[in-house]
């Protein structure tokens, strides 16, 4: 049946970004005992945005407002921007695919970071376009060097996360608007801001929302709770915030979705809590690797990575034992980021399970 597909769909690897833990749990005959893989929020959502969405289940038989035009007054207001600086869509991850569709053509040049969210590299393939990737400075992901390639490419959009994913880092906002400052022309940058609800204070830049150069990404999935929901959200100039009424899904946004994100949006208080609790579990998970003779790194998100301190090959094999002793993490994929493994914060019973299962993971993998 191949011979339907495009020659672009034809030379895609058969593969997605990653491989979901239930996957892993049919894979192993069992679930989890600890949930600790993908930043999620363990925490959970707003008890108003979980009563918003119970009570929004009996209208589910209608179609959601298809211009999201609650949701897109309230995160205006939130931002101190105009609804028409506002896209909201299927999480970051369906915002950045309809960003690639508009933005890329088979060839133009993308810039990125080696090891860097996957999902967005994901999209540039699934478009044709052609991606250059800059290494990590450290644990960091280097804005100069990604400027400097997209100059020498003549890059349409350079991708960084601030905070980073997978390594939790981040540069002070500062870093970022000294960045803007210096791009080329010819090119947008993605910033991908999924953690900027939990990230310390002077990490976020000042950029106009009418800036013609930058996109910021946003996520109701970390500090709001709410990633089975799927709800992102853009900030970035009237012009480009319209151009994706041309490619989105219309009716793409469930309607008990954008309910539960107006909740959640009206109750701060709750997110004030989140954040308290994720740097309660920072620290109890750097003091657990460091119990372990691990080091855990300086995390600006709700997970944390946790370098290994030898190579890949010895960082996968305790990801591996780690995981078949019925607790899910994951590591980055990319040496020498490959060293560490990344462990997602979560309650007190999580991280019970967590402090019990890793000595013996570690002791397993030599």
């Amino acid at each position: 049946m191949t011979r339907f597909l495009t020659p672009l769909a034809t030379s895609l690897p058969a593969t997605v970004p990653f491989t979901g833990p239930e996957t892993m749990e049919r894979q192993q005959g069992q679930p989890f005992r600890a949930r600790l893989g993908a930043n999620e929020s363990l925490f959970g959502p707003s008890p108003r945005a979980i009563a918003a969405m119970t009570a929004a289940v009996e209208g589910v038989w209608m179609y959601a407002d298809p211009e999201s035009h609650d949701l897109k007054q309230a995160l205006a207001h939130h931002h101190g921007v105009t609804p028409a600086h506002i896209v909201v869509g299927g999480g970051i991850d369906g915002l950045l695919g309809l960003l690639c569709r508009l933005t890329l053509e088979p060839g133009v040049p993308v810039v990125t970071s080696l090891g860097a969210y996957p999902t967005f590299s994901f999209h540039v393939a699934g478009f044709g376009g052609a991606l250059h990737r800059v290494p990590y400075r450290g644990d960091h992901e280097d804005p100069q060097a990604l400027l400097d390639t997209a100059r020498q490419t003549g890059a349409r959009l350079i991708y960084l996360a601030n905070p980073d994913n997978p390594m939790g880092s981040h540069h002070a906002g500062a870093v970022i608007e000294a960045m803007v400052a210096d791009l080329p022309d010819h090119c947008l940058l993605v910033l991908d801001e999924a953690y900027a609800d939990l990230a310390p204070e002077g990490s976020l830049p000042h950029i106009p929302a009418d800036h013609p150069q930058v996109i910021r990404l946003r996520t109701f999935s970390k500090g709001y709770g709410m990633a089975g929901a799927r709800v992102g959200y853009a900030i970035t100039e009237p012009g480009l915030a319209r151009a994706f009424d041309k490619v989105r899904d219309h009716f793409g946004m469930g309607r008990v979705a954008q309910i539960g994100a107006l909740a959640a949006l009206a109750d701060q208080d709750w997110l004030d809590q989140v954040r308290l609790r994720v740097i309660a579990a920072r620290a109890r998970v750097t003091a657990i690797a460091a119990a372990n003779g691990l080091r855990a790194l300086p995390s600006a998100t709700n997970f944390v990575t946790v370098d290994c301190g030898r190579d890949g090959d010895h960082a996968r094999a305790i990801l591996r034992e780690t995981v078949a002793r019925g607790v899910f993490i994951r590591m980055p994929g990319v040496a020498p980021l490959d060293r560490c493994i990344r462990i997602s914060l979560g309650d007190d019973a999580a991280l019970d399970v967590l402090e019990e299962v890793l000595p013996q993971a570690i002791a397993a993998a030599g």
